[in-house]
């Protein structure tokens, strides 16, 4: 399952990069649970939540139904 996130991730990544951010995979536990670090202006940005959820979150969701949660590190 690792290997389809870092795929999503790839497709989310572009638009984090374009505001000066960027999202890095550190863990993907058998229980659905994906571990990212927001790196860049996403670190310190106060809607990094809301990208976290709506964006990197619902995304993976949607194209790998074994996610059950994202979560930042």
């Amino acid at each position: 399952m690792k290997e389809k996130v870092e795929e999503v991730l790839g497709k989310v990544r572009p638009f984090l990069q374009r505001d000066g951010g960027d999202v890095e995979l550190v863990d993907v536990s058998d229980s659905g649970v994906v571990k990212v670090r927001l790196k860049g202006a996403c670190s310190g940005c106060p809607g990094a939540k809301i990208t976290l959820k709506q964006g990197v979150e619902r995304m993976l969701k949607q194209e790998i139904p074994e996610v059950k949660e994202v979560i930042s590190v």
